[in-house]
């Protein structure tokens, strides 16, 4: 693309509805700061929202954003955000809002209009704006979920592409704008020694781990309506082992890498009830917002399986939850033993043959575990890891990678409407047809049970903290 067509492909305008959300104030407006702040903010941004605001309070709000963050370290910047930010406020229902809105946007022929808003609203706006000519030449970045089942996936799917082109739909997954993410993909196709080891006959298992401290804090009402099944596996571990999973890419660019990605939910086995364990966080129904006698699953863990000719036979077990024993981000390749016992300690009884660690976070690291001979005549030795630190505090946040990258037209780093259906169809059997969730204390790795999925494969990796890396990581019990 030369640099005229590059020029004409850029967002002239972002549209943030949800302005006074939760998600503005948390991600939002400290992204659009680090934004101005390296120069890349160019085009107004057009808030929209239900409350009525004044410029000193919204001034206030955005500098309490993004405090909460960080700190207002670069004043010139944030008088260049403040500047270009302006608001409508307004029914998402009304017409008049969208027309006082194409007034606010004063004849930007491109805008991206950003759905940081209930999913419900998804529908009620995207057919606004195309009824008062908003969608022509424009894009829409839509927050997940995407649909919460099969079926209503489709139908965002259907009603999105009957107002916008597909390459101007930009279905936002903040987990893909993580640098550790990225580096997965990276990692894959760049190291040629990885590729003849990545396969059914010498990988045991692959785990993955996302874990968090905290409950669900002012989010109930979102958590009764989604829960860590809809919230958190369907998307972000989805996409971890689609990019683990996925075949080379036949070419460079963001369709082939899509199209692999969307073969694996493809080629995934359909999820049974035995196939899953939910959890609930002792409390979670004296959280606000939440029925007292809500089954919604806090925590859950499941046994996956890839019927690919790679993978074919080998389990994937994912699990995700609040109020669990660290905040981190972890993935697990387990390489199999060696197929002979030529040392009394090459097939440890205790601990793990060799393994592939990601740590995605809180800092992001590679580490491979590696048996080694211990000084002295005998042949025994321990397992170590040659653990590589990839940590940039300067590095973009994920919102801010993402933002700038829908304004550009750079779809890389979102997700298709292949990839999404295809991700549902695999959860549908049991987001309905499940067992009860089991009660877990806060501060462990959830419920007891979730150990019987991997008992087989040497259980469960719990990640460790940071000063524990670089020493053989143990089994330690759920």
């Amino acid at each position: 693309m030369t640099a005229a067509e590059n020029k004409k492909n850029i967002s002239d305008a972002l549209v943030l509805f949800g302005m006074t959300g939760d998600l503005a104030h948390k991600k939002i407006f400290p992204a659009l700061y680090a934004m101005a702040k390296r120069g890349r903010l160019k085009v107004p941004v057009i808030g929209v929202a239900s409350s009525a605001m004044t410029r000193a309070q919204l001034r206030k709000r955005i500098a309490g954003s993004i405090r909460q963050s960080g700190k207002i370290d670069d004043r010139p910047a944030f008088e260049q955000l403040i500047s270009q930010v302006h608001y409508v406020s307004g029914d998402y229902t009304l017409p008049d809002t969208f027309t006082r809105l194409k007034q606010a946007l004063a004849g930007a022929r491109r805008p991206a209009h950003y759905l940081a808003i209930p999913p419900s609203l998804f529908a009620t706006v995207i057919k606004s704006l195309d009824a008062c000519g908003l969608a022509q030449g424009a894009r829409v970045i839509v927050e997940k979920p995407f649909g919460r089942d099969l079926a209503s996936a489709r139908e965002l799917n259907r009603l999105a592409c009957s107002v916008f082109p597909e390459e101007s739909i930009f279905r936002i997954d903040h987990f893909l704008g993580k640098e550790a993410i990225m580096n997965i993909l990276y990692f894959r196709f760049a190291n040629s020694f990885l590729e003849p080891i990545w396969n059914r006959d010498h990988i045991d298992s692959i785990q993955i781990t996302l874990s968090e401290t905290f409950g669900v804090g002012n989010r109930g009402g979102f958590y009764e309506s989604a829960g860590c099944l809809r919230d958190v596996i369907q998307n972000h571990l989805f996409q971890v082992v689609a990019l683990l999973a996925m075949e080379p890419p036949a070419y460079p660019g963001y369709d082939a890498v899509h199209s692999e990605k969307a073969k694996v939910f493809q080629a995934m086995r359909p999820l049974q009830s035995e196939d899953l364990v939910r959890g609930q966080y002792k409390g979670y129904r004296q959280e606000a917002h939440v029925d007292p006698r809500s089954d919604v699953e806090t925590y859950c863990a499941l046994r996956l399986f890839i019927d690919s000719w790679r993978w074919a036979g080998v389990p994937w077990f994912l699990r995700s939850g609040k109020c669990l024993a660290q905040d981190a981000a972890e993935v697990l390749v387990q390489m199999k033993a060696p197929p002979q016992k030529l040392f009394a300690d090459s097939h440890p009884a205790r601990g793990r043959a060799n393994y592939l660690r990601f740590r995605l976070s809180p800092r992001s690291a590679v580490a491979l575990a590696a048996r080694v001979k211990r000084s002295g005549k005998e042949f025994i030795g321990d397992q170590r890891e040659l653990y590589l630190l990839d940590d940039d505090p300067l590095e973009e946040s994920p919102y801010e990678r993402l933002l700038a990258d829908a304004l550009a037209g750079d779809r890389a780093l979102f997700t298709s409407e292949e990839a999404i259906e295809a991700a549902w169809a695999v959860l549908e059997p049991v987001l309905i047809r499940h067992s009860k969730a089991l009660t877990y204390a806060a501060g462990g790795w959830g419920p007891r049970k979730a150990r019987e999925l991997i008992a087989d494969h040497g259980g469960w990796h719990n990640p460790e903290p940071e000063s524990a890396c670089g020493d053989t990581l143990p089994t330690a019990p759920i």
